[in-house]
């Protein structure tokens, strides 16, 4: 072996250092003389500075995705709770206009009923009240059912009112309801008094809707004086209405030359379509008083010839 290729080295079991529990305890005391000079002369105080300087960016990076998670929980919690309060408050709004709606109704009933109590203390003949239940299911006449009936003392042709005027005749009775035929169907006529010219006539029911109407004044000469707005009501000359009574307001007059008589278009006062609480009242036939007879006629001609 040539002495360029030895290893000149110290062995290591020759190298030895300090033992462990010598730098434990060099360690331990170094430890302590810091700590007791850093509470006495503060000499790490600018290190810490330097040290929270660097690491300040680093911290902010760590803290962002914590602070994100955060405030994106607090915004859909805040989102969510607006929501509900929005449809919270919405339900309310609704629960009002729909009891604003019911009180405004409840009102105007009541103002009807009055108004039929009124005309029930103007009339002479009986009258009793009822309520109207539903449409009849026949699409080809215009009636309506209503909750009184035989039992209830209702006659069959008694004239059936709202507050605002004359709305039909009863045309069937049955034991617990009644069928009421409006004047608007094909089949009804009523005699009526023009209050302006105190002329009569007979309105009959048009159930056309481009007629703009509702009732049809029959029979009327060409040349009569008949203008829009004449209000008629019951001449009482049939012996089922009682005279008086609001009927119909004329809309329309259309006066042809080929014709002898007058299309004259009404519209009824009744509420024909919304009705709900009516009044049905007994036929004045019953109530009229009794047409003398021929005998006392005969009686006074057989007196002037003694």
């Amino acid at each position: 072996m040539s002495l360029g290729t030895l290893d000149r080295t110290t062995p290591s079991f020759m190298r030895q250092g300090p033992s462990a529990l010598s730098q434990i305890v060099l360690y331990i005391a170094l430890a302590l003389l810091l700590m007791l000079a850093d509470v006495r002369w503060r000499i790490t105080d600018p290190l810490r500075q330097v040290v929270s300087t660097v690491l300040y960016p680093v911290q902010w990076l760590m803290v962002q995705p914590l602070e994100f998670f955060s405030r994106g929980s607090d915004y859909f919690h805040a989102l969510q709770t607006a929501q509900d309060q929005a449809d919270t408050a919405r339900k309310e709004v609704l629960q009002l206009s729909l009891r604003a709606n019911q009180a405004q109704e409840l009102l105007q009933e009541n103002e009807r009923l009055r108004k039929l109590l009124d005309l029930r203390e103007r009339l002479q003949a009986p009258a009793r009240a009822a309520q109207i239940l539903y449409d009849t299911a026949d699409p080809y006449t215009r009636r309506v059912v209503v909750d009184q009936g035989q039992v209830h003392g209702v006659e069959l042709g008694s004239p059936v009112l709202d507050d605002a005027g004359v709305l039909g005749q009863v045309t069937r009775v049955h034991p617990f309801l009644s069928e009421v035929t409006l004047l608007v169907d094909r089949d009804q006529a009523i005699p009526v008094l023009n209050i302006r010219t105190g002329a009569r006539g007979v309105a009959y029911g048009d159930p056309v809707a481009s007629h703009g109407g509702g009732l049809e004044l029959r029979f009327v000469s060409a040349n009569a004086d008949v203008q829009e707005g004449d209000v008629l009501t019951t001449s009482g000359l049939d012996g089922v209405y009682p005279s008086g009574l609001p009927v119909a307001r004329v809309v329309r007059v259309e006066r042809r030359a080929d014709s002898a008589f007058a299309r004259i278009y009404c519209t009824p006062t009744a509420r024909v379509e919304g009705a709900r609480h009516v009044m049905l009242i007994t036929p004045t036939a019953g109530t009229d008083p009794a047409r003398p007879t021929a005998e006392p006629a005969a009686v006074l001609k057989k007196g002037k010839q003694k």
